[in-house]
């Protein structure tokens, strides 16, 4: 499964910062003035797993591969950008490419770099929210106009829900945030709105507030969507050795990186969830969603075995560790033969049975 997060804000809220720390490495330029970032950055990481190399050890391989999530850093963005304002007009295409949507929003003072466009955190987001909302109500207009002389049209379940989307849109509701029912929700997917994509913030705090981050509170709205991090921290982080990144954190009184804590926030924006393969070729993680059931499962690994699913032979990763593999578990009594309607639960470790 491909995902991919578009990180987004303001001009010089640390998005680039952000980004280069993620990656680990220098990618984008990350200088003090507005649209540093004109084409977007796009890189992909390795998701942190501690489970790898454990079953990797029990199986007794080498190779081991995690999921990966695509980062984009897309160009910072100014009121006015619906209009074409700055670059307006590729910002939000890039977005639209997107599977979801990373704010940055600045939360630290720094009197020697330029703050574009608002004078608070709130205000960060609510900036480019409206930017947001205001190219999606172009889209619902221009299909409620071409839509209006249509007498069968204008009485599709397609058109009432065009006219509830503007309403609240209007109002300032992202078309994400709107009680929809089921129908509803498989309908605006055709509008393909930038309001509908899963998002989630990160507030850039200072050096002084993340040494404090257990007693930190931000004043802003969707705070339960808010992931502190301090963006030139995670790039000092970055540029260390695996075992005094680890020293560093500890110092900071921090269990996991900002890095960590990103993805953690975006698979649960997402409803994402790993299950694994484990066997003498490689120890590897799987992204699905939440609910999907075995088969779909076993087609992100290839369509064919989808298509061919006979049953999955599962063990959890609990019981795979304590019996010390699959002939352990299957001993044991651990291991179960699931068929087509099993609902994947996280951290299964699989193996597929299908026909070609």
């Amino acid at each position: 499964m491909s995902l991919s997060i578009g990180i987004v804000g303001l001009p010089n809220v640390g998005k680039s910062t952000l980004f280069n720390a993620i990656l680990g490495k220098q990618v984008a330029d990350a200088s003090n003035y507005p649209f540093c970032t004109i084409d977007p950055n796009v890189g992909v990481v390795e998701v942190p797993d501690v489970k790898l190399p454990v079953l990797a050890n029990i199986v007794k391989t080498e190779k081991i591969v995690p999921a990966a999530v695509q980062f984009v850093d897309i160009a910072g963005l100014v009121k006015g950008a619906s209009q074409g304002e700055g670059l307006g007009n590729k910002f939000l295409t890039n977005i639209r490419d997107c599977d979801a949507i990373c704010h940055v929003i600045r939360a630290f003072s720094d009197p020697n770099i330029i703050k574009e466009g608002s004078v608070n955190p709130q205000g960060d987001f609510e900036v480019i929210c409206a930017e947001l909302i205001i190219k999606d109500l172009e889209t619902i207009d221009k299909y409620l106009d071409s839509s209006k002389n249509n007498p069968k049209e204008k009485t599709s379940k397609k058109f009432l829900l065009a006219q509830l989307l503007k309403t609240e849109l209007e109002k300032g509701v992202l078309a994400i945030n709107i009680n929809l029912d089921d129908d509803q929700k498989a309908l605006l997917r055709e509008f393909f709105l930038l309001t509908a994509k899963p998002y989630f913030l990160v507030a850039n705090v200072d050096e002084d507030t993340y040494t404090n981050i257990r007693n930190w509170k931000l004043n802003i709205s969707h705070f339960d969507k808010v992931v502190p991090v301090c963006a030139k921290i995670e790039f000092e982080l970055s540029e260390l050795p695996p075992a005094d990144q680890k020293k560093y954190l500890q110092e900071l009184g921090m269990e996991h990186s900002g890095l960590e804590r990103v993805i953690q926030k975006a698979y649960e924006t997402l409803g994402l969830q790993s299950y694994y393969t484990a066997g003498v070729k490689e120890a590897r993680a799987w992204t699905i969603h939440q609910g999907d059931r075995a088969p779909q499962a076993a087609g992100v690994i290839h369509t064919d075995f989808e298509r061919g699913f006979i049953m999955a032979d599962i063990v959890s990763y609990e019981d795979f560790v304590a019996y010390h593999g699959w002939l352990g578990a299957k001993t044991a009594g651990k291991l179960r033969q699931e068929g087509k309607d099993y609902i994947m639960k996280p951290d299964d470790i699989v193996e597929f049975k299908f026909n070609v």
